[in-house]
C-alpha cells in the first residue's frame, strides 16, 4: 500500500521501463509496510486487549492475503507491455484493502487510517495528478461507507459479526469525515506536484547527462583527431593529457607520460619561449632519433587546479624540412640542367668529331700497335663521354612517360639478355623470377626498361665474387587503388646505413667510373610515374630495391 520513487543514478529513457521499476517498489513497500503494521497490531492485542482490534486469525487471513495477491502482482506485472491500467488496479486495491483494515479496527477509532494516505501518495508518484485525485476520491468513498456503517439504521442492517460498536456523535463523524477528505485531497495533489517536479528535473537531468556525454565525447575525438600534437600540464608541470598526435610526434604512449614532469621528458619545451612566432627545437623521440619540431604554448585558464596551467601545441616538421629539402634540390638541379644541357650539346659536337676521325685513322692508314691503342683508347672514352652526356640530357630533361601495359615477365628476360651480353657481365650471376606469368604493370614501355636494366647492372655488380639476384612480382590493392610491386634482391655486399639516404641523390657514386646518375635517373623516372622507390640493406646481406607502380583508376 506504499510508494515512493526509488533513489536512481540515471533515468530510463523509456518510460514503460521506468513506471515497471516503480511498480516494483511499490509491491515490496506494500508487503514491508503491512507486515510492520499487522505486527504491530498483533502486539497490541495482546498487550492492551481493550482496544478494537481484528482477531489473530482475521490478521493471519489477511495477512497471507496480502502475501499472495503481491506475488500475483508481481508475476503479472513481469508479462504486461501497458501498465497504466495494472497501476491503477493496484493503488485501488490498497485503497480497498486500507477499507477493510479500518473498518476492523473500529472504524472512526481505528488507528490505522493514516493507511490510504500511502495509495493516495502512490498514485500521485505513479499516475500524476489525475491518478492521485481518482484514488483520493475513492478513499473518501471507502472512508465515508466505514463511517456510515457506524450510523445505528445501517448499522442495522450489517450481521453482528460486522458491526463496529462506536459512539461517535453524527458531528464527531462528519468532522472525522471531512477532515480526513480534505486531507486525502491535499495530498494527492502535494504528491502530484512533487511528482511532476520530480520528473521534470529527471528529465532535464538525462538530457544534461546526454548533452554532456556528446560534449565529452566531441571534445575527445577532436582532441584525439587534431594532427596537432598536443599537451596540457598542470601549475606543477605535470602532464595532465597526451594525445594521439603527441603520440606519434614522441613515440610515448599517454599512460608513460601522464602525471610526468614535461620538463624530465621535452627539456626544448621547458625552456623560455623566443621571439619567434613558433620557434623549433629539435626533440628526442622515445626511439632515440632527434627530429625537427615547431611549437607554441598559452595558459589555461582553470581556477580549480592553478593559474599556471599550459597547453602546448606541437608540429612535426621533420616533413617539411624534407619537402624544403626536395625544393632545394630541384631548383638547383633545375638551374644545372640548365646549364648543363648547353654544355652538353656543345661537347657532342667535338666529341663525335674526335672520335670519328680516330676510326678513319685506325681505318684509312697502317698504324703502329703503340698508335692503335692509343686509337682504342680515344675511341672508348669517346663512347663513354657521350653515353655520360646521353644520361645528363636525359636527368636534366626527363621525357614525360607514355604508360601502357607491359608484360613484366618479358620484359625481365629481355633486360637480363641484354645485361648478359655487356662486357662486364660475370658467368656467376643467377637470375631468379617470381612473377605471375600474365601479371602486366601500367607503365612506359622504355622507361621502365631503363629503370629495370639499371637495378639489374647494380646488381651485377654488388656481386664481385657473383651470386643470385631474385626479381619478384604482384599486385595489391590498398585504400588509394590497385599498384604493382616489383622487388629486386641480390646477397651482394650491401649498402652501409650511412649510404641509403644518399644513393639516389644526382652525382652520389661509389665507383670510378661511374657517374652518379644511374639511381637519380631511375628513381626520376618512378616519380614520373607517379610511383615510389625504397631501398633496404644490411651490410654483407644484400640489397633489396622495391618499386611501386600505381594502376589505372
Amino acid at each position: 500500500m506504499a510508494a515512493g520513487l526509488s533513489p536512481s543514478p540515471a533515468v530510463p529513457a523509456n518510460p514503460e521501463e521506468r513506471l515497471r521499476r516503480q511498480i516494483k517498489w511499490l509491491l515490496l513497500l506494500r508487503v514491508c509496510l503491512l507486515t510492520i503494521f499487522l505486527g504491530i497490531s498483533s502486539i497490541l492485542r495482546f498487550n492492551h486487549p481493550s482496544l478494537n482490534l481484528p482477531s489473530v486469525s482475521a490478521v493471519a487471513f489477511f495477512f497471507l492475503f496480502i502475501y499472495l495477491f503481491s506475488i500475483a502482482s508481481a508475476l503479472l506485472c513481469a508479462r504486461l507491455t501497458r501498465l497504466t491500467l495494472f497501476v491503477y488496479g493496484q493503488v485501488l486495491s490498497d485503497c480497498v484493502l486500507s477499507t477493510v483494515m479500518v473498518f476492523a479496527s473500529g472504524g472512526s477509532e481505528s488507528i490505522f487510517t493514516f493507511l490510504y494516505f500511502f495509495p493516495i501518495i502512490s498514485a500521485g508518484l505513479l499516475l500524476l495528478r489525475r491518478g492521485g485525485l481518482r484514488v483520493a476520491g475513492a478513499g473518501i468513498i471507502g472512508y465515508g461507507l466505514v463511517l456510515a456503517a457506524e450510523r445505528p439504521n445501517l448499522a442495522a442492517l450489517l450481521p453482528d459479526n460486522f458491526r463496529i460498536h462506536a459512539s461517535a456523535a453524527p458531528v464527531v463523524l462528519l468532522q472525522s469525515f471531512l477532515i480526513y477528505g480534505l486531507s486525502f485531497l491535499l495530498v494527492a495533489l502535494l504528491s502530484a506536484f512533487l511528482a511532476e517536479r520530480l520528473y521534470l528535473t529527471e528529465t532535464a537531468l538525462n538530457q544534461a547527462s546526454r548533452h554532456l556525454d556528446f560534449v565529452s565525447q566531441l571534445y575527445k575525438q577532436i582532441f584525439d583527431d587534431l594532427t596537432s600534437g598536443i599537451i596540457t600540464v598542470d601549475a606543477g608541470g605535470r602532464i595532465t593529457s597526451f594525445n594521439r598526435a603527441a603520440e606519434e610526434i614522441s613515440g610515448y604512449l599517454a599512460a608513460e607520460v601522464l602525471n610526468r614532469e614535461l620538463w624530465r621528458l621535452f627539456p626544448g619545451l621547458h625552456q623560455p619561449v623566443s621571439a619567434e612566432a613558433r620557434p623549433v627545437i629539435e626533440m628526442t623521440r622515445k626511439d632515440g632519433a632527434t627530429i625537427p619540431v615547431g611549437y607554441s604554448w598559452g595558459r589555461l585558464n582553470l581556477r580549480e587546479r592553478g593559474e599556471d596551467c599550459r597547453v602546448y601545441t606541437l608540429q612535426d616538421l621533420s616533413r617539411i624540412r624534407r619537402m624544403e629539402e626536395q625544393m632545394r634540390q630541384s631548383e638547383k638541379m633545375a638551374a644545372i640542367g640548365k646549364i648543363a644541357a648547353g654544355i652538353a650539346h656543345e661537347f657532342r659536337n667535338p666529341l663525335a668529331a674526335i672520335s670519328g676521325a680516330a676510326q678513319v685513322l685506325d681505318q684509312d692508314q697502317p698504324v703502329s700497335a703503340a698508335n692503335r691503342s692509343l686509337l682504342n683508347i680515344i675511341i672508348r672514352e669517346c663512347a663513354r663521354l657521350e653515353a655520360n652526356i646521353t644520361d645528363f640530357l636525359q636527368f636534366s630533361k626527363p621525357a614525360v612517360p607514355e604508360q601502357t601495359w607491359v608484360p613484366l615477365s618479358a620484359l625481365i628476360d629481355e633486360c637480363w639478355t641484354i645485361i648478359k651480353r655487356g662486357v662486364k657481365f660475370k658467368d656467376n650471376c643467377r637470375l631468379a623470377t617470381n612473377i605471375p606469368v600474365h601479371l602486366e604493370c601500367w607503365a612506359d614501355h622504355y622507361q621502365i626498361k631503363q629503370v629495370l636494366l639499371n637495378l639489374l647492372h647494380n646488381a651485377c655488380l654488388a656481386l664481385e665474387n657473383g651470386g643470385r639476384i631474385e626479381v619478384s612480382a604482384r599486385e595489391e590493392g590498398g585504400e588509394e587503388g590497385g599498384r604493382t610491386v616489383i622487388e629486386v634482391r641480390d646477397d651482394g655486399c650491401g649498402i652501409p646505413d650511412a649510404m641509403q639516404q644518399d644513393i639516389f641523390a644526382p652525382f652520389f657514386t661509389t665507383r670510378e667510373n661511374g657517374t652518379g646518375l644511374g639511381l637519380a635517373i631511375v628513381q626520376q623516372i618512378v616519380e614520373g610515374h607517379q610511383g615510389a622507390i625504397t631501398v633496404s640493406s644490411q651490410p654483407g646481406q644484400g640489397a633489396t630495391f622495391t618499386l611501386v607502380l600505381p594502376l589505372p583508376q
